[in-house]
């Protein structure tokens, strides 16, 4: 028994695209873009650590291997969030 449709979206977070400026990040059916800038701890991540991306609760993004947690509305909302990795 198949219970999928072939092609379908079934994570509700996925990274898209990365290039040697940073990521892109699609949750839900909304993309972001993480700068290495703002959030270098990817900067030097394998490509499957940074792929493997979790979406626990509505605006809880998770990367186990990376040990980073980040909330969703601190990318949407970064003036709100003024502390920075140094």
């Amino acid at each position: 028994m198949n219970l999928s449709v072939p092609g379908a979206v079934i994570s509700r977070a996925e990274v898209t695209n990365m290039d040697r400026f940073g990521l892109w990040i699609l949750v839900e059916e909304k993309e972001y873009f993480l700068s290495y800038d703002q959030y270098p701890w990817f900067k030097n991540a394998r490509v499957d650590q940074i792929l493997n991306v979790q979406l626990l609760k509505e605006d809880h993004l998770n990367w186990p291997e990376l040990d980073i947690d980040l909330c969703v509305e601190s990318i949407e909302q970064p003036d709100k969030y003024p502390l920075t990795y140094k």
